[in-house]
């Protein structure tokens, strides 16, 4: 009988794990872009950066007249880098910094040592496709000439794409620096699944600057290659929160079978209640756990 019970409760949290990773990371991903938007906005009145009332147009002589940000230091990894817009798949999120296990939790990461959004040279940018509200679920969408924005304390830049493809995982190539303005967003492919790379391709074709109190650096810095940021694997949170639900289904179990009949589904609901609450937590601690996958 123990060992049925044991089954079944495993059971029953392997069927609960899948929605939480497609659904339930959303809401840790929600609350990461309100406070991203929050820190842009206050970075925005602290750099003087007046907001454009109107995008960019597309420069029609080939993008060589349009104007480039300034290179500028990146910000710190975790904070906001500016809002990609891409209208084709309804996309509107803020871009943290950094690809890590954290950063894509938050939203689409910038690749560190790659250009900043509007800078000359290829920028980087990751993002989930199944999960922490999957940002880049419908990339498999885009085609050549969809407009691609994003909005940083330098201004506006619009971004036409030019060519979309899977590549292999270990494909690194597609991030390297490039002799004019270019984007790049990548995430897995297919969708749940990390056995290819879906990389998207554009050129910057428009820009509206502002003017802001961002000091530029060199023009002629260098720039690391971009770098996998190293897992932080707290497995002895995720084995605590394990011993919780374990010691907390046994306790309700234990005190359902005590209580008076009458008063057992108060026990029991109550009880479900909390160990739905716990076991949030212990998926939240289990999540990063798990392979890399976007």
């Amino acid at each position: 009988m123990a060992v049925g019970r044991v089954v079944l409760v495993v059971g029953v949290l392997i069927l609960l794990f899948i929605p939480y990773l497609l659904w339930g990371t959303g809401l840790l991903t929600a609350r990461s872009q309100a406070q991203l938007r929050t820190e842009f906005a206050q970075a925005q009145r602290r750099a003087g950066a007046a907001v454009p009332t109107h995008p960019p147009t597309v420069d029609r002589g080939g993008g060589a007249g349009v104007q480039l940000a300034a290179p500028t230091a990146e910000p710190p990894v975790g904070g906001p880098v500016g809002v990609i817009t891409i209208p084709k798949i309804g996309l509107s999120m803020m871009v943290v910094e950094g690809t890590g296990e954290a950063q894509l939790q938050a939203g689409p990461g910038h690749y560190p040592g790659t250009p900043l959004p509007g800078e000359q040279g290829n920028v980087a940018i990751a993002g989930h496709r199944t999960t922490y509200l999957h940002p880049f679920y419908n990339l498999n969408e885009l085609v050549p000439g969809d407009s691609i924005t994003i909005e940083t304390l330098q201004g506006i830049f619009l971004y036409h794409v030019t060519t979309s493809m899977a590549v292999p995982p270990t494909d690194v190539a597609v991030v390297d620096a490039t002799s004019t303005p270019t984007l790049t967003l990548t995430t897995c492919n297919p969708r749940y699944s990390a056995s290819q790379r879906l990389v998207v391709h554009a050129d910057l074709v428009g820009s509206l600057l502002v003017h802001t109190k961002v000091a530029p650096v060199a023009a002629a810095r260098s720039r690391e290659a971009p770098a996998s940021a190293e897992p932080q694997h707290d497995w002895l949170a995720a084995i605590l929160w394990g011993i919780v639900v374990a010691g907390l289904t046994t306790a309700v179990w234990i005190l359902a079978r005590r209580t008076h009949r009458g008063r057992r589904a108060e026990v029991v609901i109550g009880g479900l209640v909390a160990w739905l609450v716990v076991v949030f937590f212990f998926f939240q601690s289990l999540a990063p756990l798990l392979p890399a996958s976007f």
